[in-house]
């Protein structure tokens, strides 16, 4: 029922965006000191996919179809660009990589602000006669 209303499914959306993003950050952490490693992010989070056409997606039948398989394939991994790097032509920079991170929890709270906003209206909405 939920899924039906768009502030839901722009809260989910981003919800999802940031956990993307957040794994992806945590590759680059994890390959800090690899040599010729490539820094990678996930590309902007954008409203665009969230058209009339949203929900057409894969529907799974049983609860063990397509497990883990909605979680990354709406966001598009890049290679990071504009990153400093250090003289093993490693593209990571701890610091660099610890300050996304932070701002990538910032959106998945505000998702989650989005989300309980939407449903204390929902909750007022049904209990005021």
């Amino acid at each position: 029922m939920l899924d039906k209303i768009s502030l839901f499914q722009v809260a989910q959306s981003l919800a999802r965006h940031s956990g993307a993003r957040q794994a992806v950050l945590a590759q680059n952490i994890a390959n800090a000191d690899t040599p010729g490693y490539a820094a990678r992010d996930v590309a902007p989070f954008s409203l665009a996919p969230l058209g009339k056409d949203a929900g057409a997606g894969m529907i799974a039948s049983r609860a063990s179809h397509l497990t883990g398989a909605h979680s990354m394939q709406d966001v598009q991994v890049v290679e990071a660009r504009n990153r400093s790097s250090d003289p093993n032509k490693n593209g990571v920079t701890l610091q660099e990589e610890m300050l996304l991170a932070a701002d990538t929890k910032r959106q998945h709270d505000k998702a989650l602000a989005i989300y309980k906003s939407g449903m204390r209206i929902l909750r007022t909405s049904l209990n005021d006669k």
